[in-house]
């Protein structure tokens, strides 16, 4: 009950007992009765992989818009819970309201759901409510899903059609090997004599998809759990990310451009919502998704604290070219940091784009060539023995 002699009841999601007792004696209540809850009927989510780019973004937006419009946090949590039609975002939704019904700050809420909320979202959501200007902190947070999202469809758009010739290439391959070479071979006992070294090669690789298929599913499957092993470790997702900078046929070009569009743009989203700098880098650094970038941070937030600028230990690092070390700077001598990594973000978001159209006219006669020598090898392989008995015979 409150100082008044209110009675209310609710729940409270805590580690512990004390913990709900300490959070309800914050809120001004007198503690009657805690009481474990033993089952629930809301929705189970899982790991919430359902949650899509653009439905938290249209959520941010709705939120925003309500909160500027007067309308209570808890109020407007309630009205998207309500109105949200994916089901794992909803979950989340509820969860989060019933963390702000028991006190705790929306920023807390939504840091409890990291898979969902990065840490760039609640950074700028607490910069919002400390400003109290949680409204336009919301906003920013939507503009920043929203470019974030259009960048990467971008790029999946242009990776489509290699991955489409690539997989009819490998299909093609299979179906020759599988079911043609094996009717030659039949032939090949017939005639009988010496196989040329390039139908031999062609012939046990058929044998070894029709006889040992289990064996090449499981050295396929084995080799793509530890490839994505090693790029979970710390040392392997530094050899990745370093060998991504490095890829021929623009893809490497490609790479850099987008970490540093991500990273730009993260940066002025942070730096314009009044997160403090250190921890502004701190979260560019995490969210910039190589880590090139990130150990750069590293060194940047050393400087920071040692008096120094941002744009200093950025021109030592390869990943960052001379004009956004000379823009940065500019920035930080002008006082308009956040302007100047914004419009850094601009320029390599359409170099992006360019880019990717530019990859795409370049790896279209390379997949051609790529289709034709997979099959031009097969058939070759498979007519030599015969022009070798037609020489005979003449």
């Amino acid at each position: 009950m409150d100082f008044a002699g209110a009675k209310a009841s609710g729940e409270v999601e805590a580690e512990s007992k004390q913990a709900v007792a300490d959070q309800l004696k914050q809120r001004g209540m007198i503690v009657l009765e805690i009481a474990d809850k033993h089952s629930s009927r809301e929705i189970k989510l899982g790991r919430a992989k359902g949650v899509k780019a653009a439905e938290l973004t249209v959520m941010t937006r709705q939120m925003s818009t309500m909160v500027g419009s007067g309308m209570t946090i808890l109020r407007a949590l309630y009205v998207l819970e309500a109105e949200t039609e994916s089901k794992a975002l909803q979950a989340i939704l509820v969860k989060v309201r019933k963390d702000v019904e028991a006190g705790l700050p929306l920023s807390d809420a939504f840091e409890r759901h990291p898979k969902v909320f990065d840490p760039l979202f609640v950074a700028m959501t607490r910069a919002g409510e400390t400003g109290g200007v949680l409204d336009a902190a919301l906003l920013r947070v939507a503009d920043q899903l929203e470019k974030a999202d259009s960048l990467r469809r971008q790029v999946k758009s242009a990776m489509a059609y290699p991955l489409v010739v690539m997989g009819f290439a490998f299909t093609v391959l299979i179906a020759l090997v599988a079911f043609i070479v094996p009717v030659f071979v039949s032939v090949f006992k017939e005639l009988g004599g010496e196989l040329p070294g390039i139908t031999k090669v062609t012939v046990v690789l058929s044998n070894l998809v029709t006889g040992y298929w289990w064996l090449c599913i499981a050295v396929g499957a084995g080799a793509v759990f530890a490839f994505r092993h090693w790029k979970r470790t710390k040392r392997g997702r530094a050899q990745w990310d370093t060998f991504r900078l490095r890829i021929p046929f623009k893809i490497g070009d490609i790479v850099q451009k987008i970490a540093l569009a991500r990273w730009s743009r993260t940066l002025s989203a942070l730096v314009s919502a009044g997160v403090p700098i250190l921890q502004a880098l701190e979260i560019t650094g995490k969210t910039a998704g190589n880590h090139v970038v990130e150990r750069a941070m590293t060194d940047v937030i050393a400087n920071v604290k040692a008096g120094g600028t941002i744009a200093a230990p950025l021109k030592n690092t390869p990943v960052f070219p001379g004009m956004v070390c000379s823009m940065i700077g500019v920035g930080e001598e002008t006082g308009a940091l956040d302007t100047m990594l914004s419009k850094i973000a601009d320029f390599y978001e359409d170099q992006v784009e360019a880019a990717v159209k530019q990859l795409t006219s370049i790896l279209e006669p390379v997949m051609i060539i790529l289709v034709g020598g997979i099959v031009g090898f097969i058939v070759i392989s498979m007519y030599m023995p015969l022009f070798k008995v037609y020489d005979q015979i003449k």
